[in-house]
């Protein structure tokens, strides 16, 4: 007969009754293992966990109290939350056990006992105990994925006005669980700040989920919303646990929500008001625990008036609204985004010593972005890309040089003038000191020297 795993500690005075429960369990578990002084039970679990005790109620002979047990209790439980103890006790003192259970015992044993009974018993427990051990794991491992997930995401960058009111609104709703409506261009940044709402929520230990519902067939909507029993359709070859199932805990970003048909907005609109959910090739409705986020770039307002979308959708979805501007109406923006974005990118092509100058980021912030801050950031990448010295060109950014205003001056595009500028800053910058100015360049003095030299500076 193949040994359960499992760790079992037996702690009691009497060396008979801990022989006689080793003897009866070891054939069963892989490691059994005995204690008869209760001071050092915490040292044990020190060196090593144990998925269950065995603890006897009374240590001192004579003493029928329980109230050794229950200290012991305590003190296993503080120190290791997912063992699981059964108590051993006399049959005058079952009250005592029971109220132990409360206390945190999984269950108790009468002395004499049954054989079978003590061991389903610990059979039980060890399952237990396991369990518990592999649910904090899985609870540890998605916390840890989460914060690696989140790293891989772009944080709310901005010092405009329109984006510190979205602050301070993410602020006051991001603790509750308020439905929240975000609207805006494509490239605003919508799925940012349902990130940001999530980050700072109680769920921030969740998962954050996103899914573009406007992108879904009639017939996929309610599989990947709800889920589905294998069987349920002809493509249902297994089980398949839905977003609003797999966000259980966290948070849900439905993206592009404007685009929903009205058959599908009335089967959301059904699941938001009864927070319940049935699986497709079910009937059995399921609780769902998570926070809905929608997104949308379309007007829903005009869209209620022309028959489009439902108004009492529109007024579940909408506790709290908030409207992303277009970069182009807040151009402060555009110099923090650009190097966010060139850190991250010349790290990534290494090429740590790229800059941008003062004269690059006036233009770029006088262009209008029609592409947002999606075009911003695929710009910058490019830049980086193309860029052969040591500071980004606005030629470097290909076709937004040429669809740049026509009353802009573009003098400086030339490289040897744009060079020869941020020489005479960076030389002015330091008071005349060559070595500092050659060091902020990247340069060395000797070249820093050639090129005043071919400059005329």
């Amino acid at each position: 007969m193949a040994k359960t795993t499992g760790n079992i500690l037996l702690a009691a005075d009497d060396e008979f009754l801990l022989l006689s429960i080793k003897l009866l369990l070891e054939p069963h578990f892989t490691t059994v293992k005995t204690e008869n002084n209760p001071e050092r039970i915490t040292a044990l679990f020190d060196r090593e966990h144990f998925d269950v005790v065995v603890l006897d109620m009374n240590f001192r002979h004579g003493d029928t109290t329980g109230n050794q047990g229950r200290f012991w209790l305590k003190k296993i439980l503080n120190h290791s939350p997912d063992t699981q103890v059964i108590l051993i006790t006399a049959f005058a003192d079952i009250q005592v056990a029971v109220d132990s259970i409360k206390e945190g015992a999984l269950d108790f044993i009468v002395k004499p006992w049954q054989n079978e009974k003590l061991l389903s018993t610990v059979k039980a427990a060890n399952l237990i105990s396991q369990e518990k051990r592999k649910v904090r794991q899985l609870k540890s491992q998605q916390k840890t994925l989460v914060s690696a997930l989140d790293k891989n995401y772009e944080p709310l960058i901005g010092i405009s006005t329109s984006i510190a009111a979205i602050r301070k609104t993410i602020e006051k709703i991001a603790p509750t669980d308020a439905e929240v409506l975000i609207t805006g261009q494509n490239g605003t940044g919508k799925e940012v700040i349902a990130r940001e709402i999530h980050k700072h929520s109680n769920r921030a230990d969740g998962i954050f989920m996103t899914l573009d519902v406007g992108a879904l067939s009639e017939s996929l909507f309610e599989s990947e919303l709800f889920g589905h029993k294998k069987g349920a359709f002809t493509d249902a070859k297994e089980e398949r646990v839905g977003r609003f199932e797999a966000a259980a805990g966290g948070t849900l970003l439905l993206d592009e929500i404007g685009n929903l048909s009205l058959p599908l907005q009335a089967k959301l609109l059904t699941v938001l008001q009864h927070k319940k959910i049935v699986r497709l090739g079910t009937n059995d409705p399921v609780d769902v625990d998570v926070r809905i986020i929608c997104a949308t770039n379309a007007n829903l307002q005009a869209m209620v008036k022309e028959g489009k979308f439902r108004e009492d959708l529109l007024y579940r979805i909408n506790t709290v609204e908030i409207h992303i501007p277009p970069l182009s109406e807040r151009p402060e923006d555009i110099p923090q985004l650009l190097l966010h974005f060139l850190k991250k990118y010349a790290q990534k092509y290494q090429k740590a010593y790229l800059s941008v100058p003062d004269p690059v980021l006036t233009a770029l912030q006088k262009y209008r972005w029609p592409g947002n801050i999606r075009e911003l950031q695929h710009a910058v990448e490019r830049a980086v890309i193309m860029c052969e010295g040591e500071v980004l060109q606005l030629e470097d950014f290909g076709s937004i040089q040429k669809q740049m205003s026509a009353d802009f001056t573009f003098d400086y595009l030339n490289l040897e003038k744009l060079e020869a500028w941020a020489i005479r800053k960076a030389i002015a910058k330091h008071n005349g000191n060559i070595s500092h100015a050659a060091e902020e360049l990247g340069l060395s003095r000797g070249a820093l020297y050639r090129r005043m030299e071919t400059y005329g500076i």
